[in-house]
């Protein structure tokens, strides 16, 4: 590495589920009011739970440590085992959960292709519907994604969701929604976060990406839904004691909505700047996630970004030729434009 290449930080772009808790976090997680959670005696969790409902639109929350928990309780307690379900052939439920769907749900999976936006049609999910008999299954739920991180974080329209829910509501059909990054969406298209949530059943969202909380997620949907996916928490090892500790956070992580406007700047500049880069390609960003792809510079991904970290920036390979950057709120203007030069200067060092 060159004299000029040696840096006093790096620029974490892996994900925004890197972010560090504020101060004012970790004084909640010290303050917080405690009790046993299982027992639903934890008036943080209590609190954040209702909060969090409210918030999406919906008539109950549960707390749970992580979002592909969240997804994977909600699978299984929309479903019967053996049923099948309609997924996004893109959808994080699918590509990037280990196959929790089979694992622990004895689920088939019918893929649908949302095209470029990984959103079904009312058509596809019609045609993908199975109707149980002698000798089928039959389908059991539809799940979608909000925003859609392996198209690129694109925030899908409402409209879209409803269209594909108020098919399958059509056949019957349960809805869930992974809206990981639901908050991004709304922001994108300057709705209510509760605009994008009111025509599915069960809805998951992390308070531990752009809004910053250490950890934990919520999935939030109808009283008698979280009543059955709480026996499930359980089931899966997700029944907390004095979660309160780190649900205190996940409080103040929810004021932080509105903020993630200012990931979505610093993603535009970003991509603009490396757009500018001879031999990347960049999907412009709709939210927080830039997609580069490596292929006219002659790199795959995992070179290219093996050259980043040796300047500087970290990220994700996506796909041999695609790499994935990702604001959030311990990156400023500064740093994504210092990530952007860095990022030049490394495909000059690789040429």
């Amino acid at each position: 590495m060159t004299d000029g290449a040696q840096r006093t930080h790096m620029i974490d772009l892996r994900s925004d589920t890197v972010t560090k808790p504020d101060e004012a976090m970790r004084e909640a997680s010290r303050d917080a009011d405690v009790g046993d959670d299982v027992y639903g005696e934890d008036p943080t969790v209590n609190e954040l739970e209702a909060e969090a409902a409210d918030l999406v639109g919906m008539e109950d929350a549960l707390y749970v440590p992580t979002g592909t928990m969240g997804n994977q309780v909600a699978v299984r307690t929309h479903t019967d085992r053996g049923q099948e379900v309609l997924v996004e052939r893109e959808s994080h439920v699918y590509k990037w959960e280990l196959g929790g769907l089979a694992q622990l749900s004895s689920l088939q999976v019918r893929t649908l292709d949302g095209g470029e936006r990984g959103i079904p049609t009312p058509k596809q999910v019609r045609d993908g519907y199975v109707e149980e008999d002698g000798h089928r299954p039959g389908t059991g739920l539809l799940t979608l994604e909000n925003s859609h991180n392996s198209k690129g974080g694109v925030a899908i329209d409402p409209t879209k969701i409803d269209a594909a829910a108020e098919a399958a509501r059509d056949l019957g059909l349960p809805v869930h929604l992974d809206g990981a990054r639901v908050f991004n969406a709304a922001v994108a298209h300057d709705v209510p976060p509760d605009r994008m949530t009111e025509n599915v059943d069960s809805v998951m969202f992390c308070l531990s990406k752009g809004l910053g909380a250490p950890v934990g997620s919520m999935l939030a949907g109808s009283e008698a839904f979280v009543a059955r996916a709480r026996r499930n928490r359980k089931l899966f090892g997700g029944g907390m004691r004095q979660a309160g500790i780190i649900a205190a956070p996940g409080l103040l992580a929810l004021q932080n909505v509105e903020r993630l406007a200012e990931d979505h700047d610093n993603a535009r500049v970003l991509a603009e700047r490396l757009a500018g880069v001879d031999g990347l390609d960049v999907q412009d960003p709709e939210t927080n996630i830039v997609l580069v792809n490596t292929e006219s510079a002659g790199l795959t991904a995992d070179e290219f970004l093996d050259a980043c970290e040796e300047a500087g920036v970290l990220g994700t390979q996506f796909d041999t030729h695609v790499a994935r950057f990702c604001t959030h709120w311990d990156v400023d203007s500064d740093d994504v434009e210092a990530a952007a030069e860095r990022v030049g200067e490394a495909l000059d060092w690789s040429n």
